[in-house]
């Protein structure tokens, strides 16, 4: 049975006692320079750093209630997953280990051992993928993926629900999409909320898998490493239970990643916040649909997250955009 805004619902009493309830900006001068209204659920300010900390403590929370604790939590993630997962058994007192490629954020690996996970890196995502299925198999062992779950998915779709909730009159909400949780989530709760706000997908066009498996209605896999400064945005394939909700989406864009460099430098400016390079990879796409709207529209960008390292940081900096004012 496909999931509902009750759903989401349930999910967000169950994470209260854990996890921030984010606050909302916006920003008067890139309003005034567009014409519209653009607001942002800034997530980089959830604990663990990102919008992440909502599915791991949402999934551990469901088991615990429908009387499962496992003996032992096991992840794999390339960076703001392997977090939130640490974080959340940490919380419940559950031990975990975490499966990452080496190619993850310094920032994010140290991270993940802070909250007390055993962190295992292997060469690339698929070793990784392939290590934590094996582990898996261990008795009293719990797996939770970084998307593709049902749990996961409810516990990502309250950042957008909250943003609703504060926010009246929001006609189209934006996410970027990696494995497609926070998309599957963020289509739920707007959907739910209001059945017409549109809800809009966003990945880089150098990690194009999600589009790709749009474009052919099958899943597709990327070959390789993408390389994209998204790190948010690198896996290589969506799963089969975000797929179908991928589907459901109003429109999905691909970004490139001058783009991707250009509103990191202009959305860090304007907000005045720290944050990663995958979510402000949206603003791109906010543009391009409100180049097709008549009427002024009311948006909603959920900031997935603030947890970006000095050599990213470098790569974002190293030419400067803001000479250039966003218009449409």
């Amino acid at each position: 049975m496909a999931l509902s805004l009750s759903d989401i619902r349930a999910a967000q009493k169950r994470i209260s006692p854990y996890i921030v309830k984010t606050p909302v900006l916006t920003s008067t001068l890139l309003n005034t320079w567009l014409g519209h209204e653009v607001y942002f659920k800034c997530e980089n300010f959830q604990k663990v750093g990102a919008f992440k900390a909502r599915g791991g403590v949402n999934t551990v929370g469901w088991l615990i209630e429908n009387g499962i604790k496992p003996k032992k939590i096991i992840a794999n993630s390339s960076g703001n997953h392997a977090q939130a997962v640490a974080f959340a058994g940490k919380q419940f007192g559950i031990p975990v280990t975490i499966y990452m490629p080496e190619y993850s954020s310094d920032v994010k690996i140290k991270a993940t051992k802070s909250y007390g996970a055993e962190v295992v890196l292997s060469k690339d995502r698929n070793v990784t993928d392939s290590l934590v299925k094996e582990a898996s198999k261990e008795e009293g062992t719990y797996w939770i993926p970084p998307f593709n779950h049902e749990q996961v998915i409810c516990g990502q779709g309250t950042a957008v629900l909250e943003g609703l909730e504060e926010i009246e009159g929001i006609t189209a909400v934006f996410t970027p999409c990696g494995g497609g949780g926070l998309a599957s989530g963020s289509l739920i709760a707007a959907k739910g909320f209001k059945e017409t706000i549109k809800a809009i997908g966003v990945e880089p066009l150098n990690a194009n898998d999600a589009a790709e498996s749009l474009r052919k209605n099958s899943i597709q896999k990327l070959q390789g490493v993408p390389n994209t400064l998204a790190d948010g945005a690198m896996t290589l394939s969506v799963g089969d239970i975000t797929f179908e909700y991928l589907k459901q989406l109003d429109a999905f864009y691909e970004i490139a990643e001058e783009s991707i460099v250009y509103w990191t430098q202009w959305l860090t400016h304007l907000l005045k916040i720290r944050l990663e390079p995958t979510c402000a990879m949206p603003m791109e796409a906010v543009l391009q649909w409100l180049r097709t709207q008549k009427k002024p529209q009311k948006v909603m960008v959920v900031i997935t997250g603030g947890n970006m390292d000095q050599k990213t940081s470098a790569k974002i900096w190293a030419k400067d955009y803001l000479t250039e004012v966003p218009k449409l």
